[in-house]
């Protein structure tokens, strides 16, 4: 009874903050009103002719107020339109089942079995299915990690994706003007973004950035660079790229911390289009609102905390390591200090800020107080890094199961993809067909029935067990 008492005022404190402005409004309008409709007409006339209004200050005064409406028109900034996106779909040949991925472990570590026996236990308890995918110079024995080899995952995954998107919105290589492509830990010379430029044939005079070492939250931090460049370059598409290529980067020694990217880390590219050209609208998929950064260095922390060994007795077990609260924790802070006041309503930011008084001034051991963004958003892409790392976050922000489907299918359809996976998470809810006109899209998105999850969408959700015994 106490917890629906609480229920009820919690709603009721909810309207009554984010309608305050319109609650005010009403009575003050209603008695305006009446007030003009008791003195009748010839008191309202003597009340005008009172007013002495010169001509010249109507003048200066019309003046202003046509200065004021041209610099806010000036400086609001230009709307920017997600035109389309596209993502790599990996060969069944790719495809890496639990078998084959121990067996290849067993063959490559024969003089070190617990380090195969680890890889194990992270894969029970990844969240990872059956039809993740790696390269093929990954499947060679040995593995192949050399640049030839990468240069040919990156041509495939990012080619393949570029060549679907220009054929999904009817868009000519020479049309793009802003190319930014984000690869973490691959930096080839020449860039991979030249290598795009080349292949396609873009315009020499085309705006190309090659974006390395940033972890699995580039993409958003691409496309916060493309839609900067896009406010001061009219009429412009910005093709952006998110991949990691896995090809070089597969950890083939001893040390267990590094053999973790092995067990989550899987192929992935999104190709996302960009523009700031007005007549695109009816045909994009979203206006981009906002694009805030999110924590640095948090991302890469948590990999590294995720799972934590446990030898006492010489067995090699797995657990959630006590660093990864904090470390979530600490980016939560963060961000939400950073997008509470873009996106968060009034109820939600005055409890935060009275929270952070409260700490402050009074108590500074007081649980900290985390908004609650389901009112904010009706659609959660949490990053599929880890089962772990999924799970804390969906604590933290009170999530249900629901909020946080996309991100496990995606997590267990495809693995970790890096900076792209929320670009799969978003291609999971659109094949859902749960994309609708008000959800802060331009319009209701059909479910394709073609990408990645055209022939697998109806099978999912799937039931993911907490160990999964290979």
């Amino acid at each position: 009874m106490d917890s629906v008492r609480l229920k009820y005022v919690r709603l009721g404190y909810t309207y009554l903050v984010n309608n305050f402005l319109r609650l005010l409004l009403v009575p003050i309008t209603w008695a305006s009103t009446v007030e003009i409709l008791r003195m009748g007409t010839e008191e309202i006339l003597a009340v005008l002719g009172s007013l002495h209004l010169d001509p010249i200050h109507i003048l200066f005064f019309s003046l202003l107020v046509i200065f004021i409406f041209t610099v806010y028109i000036m400086s609001k900034p230009r709307p920017i339109y997600l035109v389309d996106y596209a993502l790599y779909k990996p060969s069944p040949v790719c495809r890496v089942p639990f078998s084959t991925f121990m067996e290849h472990s067993r063959i490559i570590l024969p003089d070190n079995p617990k380090s195969v026996e680890f890889q194990m236990r992270i894969l029970e308890r990844s969240g990872l299915g059956e039809e993740t995918c790696l390269p093929p110079a990954i499947h060679y024995i040995p593995v192949e990690t050399t640049m030839e080899a990468a240069h040919e995952e990156a041509e495939a995954v990012i080619f393949t994706a570029i060549d679907d998107l220009l054929s999904k919105t009817r868009v000519k290589p020479r049309d793009i003007d802003i190319l930014i492509v984000n690869c973490s830990l691959f930096s080839p010379a020449p860039s991979l973004s030249a290598m795009v430029v080349n292949k396609y044939k873009m315009r020499s005079n085309i705006k190309s950035f090659n974006l390395s070492g940033m972890g699995c939250s580039c993409s958003p931090i691409s496309v916060d660079l493309a839609r900067k460049l896009l406010q001061v370059h009219p009429k412009s598409y910005a093709l952006v790229i998110s991949t990691e290529i896995i090809t070089p980067n597969y950890y083939q020694g001893k040390e267990r911390a590094m053999l973790l990217p092995n067990c989550l880390f899987r192929m992935g590219c999104a190709a996302i289009l960009l523009t700031n050209n007005a007549k695109e609208k009816n045909r994009a998929k979203y206006q981009l609102m906002h694009v805030v950064r999110t924590h640095k260095g948090s991302d890469d922390k948590a990999y590294r905390c995720v799972y934590q060994e446990e030898d006492p007795e010489g067995k090699c077990g797995i657990s959630l390591s006590k660093d990864l609260m904090s470390i979530a924790g600490e980016a939560l802070k963060s961000n939400i200090t950073t997008i509470g006041p873009l996106v968060l309503p009034a109820s939600e930011q005055l409890l935060f800020v009275f929270s952070l008084i409260g700490r402050k001034i009074f108590n500074p051991k007081w649980k900290p107080y985390i908004p609650d963004f389901k009112p904010a958003f009706e659609h959660f892409c949490i990053h599929a890094g880890g089962r772990a790392v999924i799970d804390q976050l969906q604590k933290n922000l009170e999530l249900s199961a629901a909020h946080v489907e996309a991100s496990r299918m995606t997590l267990h359809r495809f693995g970790n993809t890096s900076s792209s996976s929320l670009w799969y998470e978003l291609g999971y809810i659109e094949a859902k067909g749960r994309m609708k006109k008000g959800d802060r899209c331009i319009r209701s998105v059909k479910a394709p029935n073609y990408g990645p999850w055209a022939d697998c969408i109806d099978r999912y959700p799937v039931h993911i067990p907490d160990v999964v015994k290979i």
